[in-house]
């Protein structure tokens, strides 16, 4: 079987993965959201995310980082995380 770089999306919008970051939309666009585990737990042998920090930032690369950040939670694990980064960057997305 030939491996395709088909990229990963959700709902439309792309995800990316480094290390414990994942990051849900382009940086094209004016908004994108950056999601941190913070903490895993073993599940048979998988990791799976406890707790994770969500982030709605402006993607503006002349702002500091801490200037970016336009909304912020914790979830606790990546299915409710990526549930509210979907509703937020929607929103967000459709607003400007």
């Amino acid at each position: 079987m030939a491996s395709q770089n088909i990229p990963l999306s959700y709902k439309g919008h792309p995800l990316r993965r480094k290390d414990n970051l994942i990051y849900y939309g382009s940086m094209a666009d004016k908004y994108i959201i950056m999601m941190q585990i913070l903490s895993t737990e073993k599940v048979d042998d998988l990791d799976v995310a406890t707790k994770v920090a969500v982030q709605l930032q402006f993607t503006d690369p002349d702002l500091k980082s801490r200037d970016r950040v336009v909304k912020k939670a914790e979830k606790e694990n990546l299915y409710s995380a990526i549930d509210v980064a979907s509703v937020w960057l929607e929103r967000a997305l459709s607003n400007h």
